[in-house]
């Protein structure tokens, strides 16, 4: 996506005209755009400086590093390569590319079993170690891209490696995700479309980071297809999430009780992939959507009800569950309390068992 159709798309999102953006803008930094202005910008006729781009990034809710990014365009081997890769890491990574290209690497099916490995892997492993991995895959099937249904393995791959990164850190995680939602495009695949920017949109609206392209991502995996399915159900939340963060109560309960009803139809029997949302993890949604709200007596239902059905062998999330009680004391009035009651739950669960998420979760507790 360039920089102009990024505008457009974020502007739209937070319900603006294109003279209101300009406001905005001007507000910020004391300038004197017009309307004409921003539509030059969103046509791509003039490219925003990087004074602009501060005021944008402001105003539009959006790490300034994804509006830099989306004016440089870089390219996807410079992305991977672009992740602090040690010399002898990326000598090994050159090696399994060239040899996927020269050997024609794993069959689809094989990838899509490789797929579903990590989409259970990712529910109990590290970020560090499941991104040392999923880079290593990305660079594999980066030489096979040459039929739809790889650009569909690809995206979901990208999505995982996106999870890997704190959303708040918008030149890696905010990036690969427009990133993946490109590759789905790719595939023709309408599922794989939704579902990588639903899982995008939930993603950054549980860890509350940049919410502007959360909501643009939920809304073009909204608009691909009503058909209720895991990604939809996803960008619903991811939604609610965002409206919940802002304080727009009546809109986060509303989105609430529309993924509900797609989830009644698309719910998961699967229990442990990241892939699927079951009975659990769609309360453990709940919880923290309810605890941001302040609404204590629908947060603890929600939090019993995934008490109740959480797999032992996914500790985290019990740790999840946790964390979103200490918020609910902190929203309370009793920040000191709420802070102490999350950090002895995250300091319980082994080091190696931390998410990104959860540290970022930590965080939003010890500010409230």
């Amino acid at each position: 996506m360039l920089i102009g159709e990024l505008i457009r798309e974020l502007r739209k999102a937070q319900g603006w005209s294109q003279g209101r953006l300009a406001d905005e803008v001007n507000k910020v930094c004391g300038s004197n755009i017009s309307r004409e202005y921003v539509s030059n910008w969103e046509r791509s006729k003039v490219t925003p400086g990087p004074f602009y781009l501060r005021a944008l990034s402001a105003v539009l809710d959006v790490p300034l590093a994804v509006l830099e990014d989306a004016v440089k365009r870089r390219t996807f081997l410079t992305d991977v390569a672009g992740a602090a890769i040690a010399p002898a890491v990326a000598s090994e990574l050159l090696t399994l590319g060239f040899s996927a290209r020269l050997q024609s690497g794993p069959s689809t099916d094989a990838w899509e079993a490789k797929l579903a490995t990590y989409g259970t892997d990712y529910m109990s492993m590290g970020a560090a170690e499941i991104q040392r991995r999923v880079t290593g895959e990305l660079v594999t099937v980066q030489q096979q891209l040459d039929e739809p249904r790889l650009w569909s393995v690809a995206s979901r791959l990208m999505t995982l490696y996106a999870k890997t990164f704190p959303g708040s850190d918008g030149a890696k995680a905010v990036h690969w995700y427009r990133m993946a939602a490109e590759a789905a495009d790719r595939s023709g695949d309408d599922q794989a479309r939704v579902w990588v920017r639903g899982r995008a949109a939930i993603a950054l609206g549980y860890e509350g980071a940049s919410l502007g392209v959360a909501d643009v991502l939920a809304d073009q995996a909204m608009a691909i297809s009503d058909r209720p399915t895991l990604g939809l159900l996803n960008a619903i939340m991811g939604k609610a999430h965002a409206a919940a963060i802002r304080g727009d109560h009546d809109t986060a309960l509303s989105l609430a009780e529309e993924g509900r009803r797609v989830f009644d139809k698309a719910g998961s029997y699967e229990q442990t992939s990241d892939y699927a949302v079951p009975w659990w993890r769609m309360n453990v949604f709940l919880s923290l959507l309810l605890a941001r709200l302040g609404d204590e007596k629908g947060a603890v239902e929600a939090q019993e009800q995934a008490a109740r059905e959480l797999p032992a062998t996914l500790p985290r999330f019990a740790t999840h569950l946790e964390m979103h009680r200490g918020l609910m004391l902190a929203r309370a009035g009793d920040p000191r309390a709420g802070a102490a009651h999350a950090r002895a739950a995250l300091d319980a669960l082994p080091p190696e068992k931390h998410s990104l998420t959860l540290r970022l979760l930590m965080g939003e507790i010890e500010n409230a």
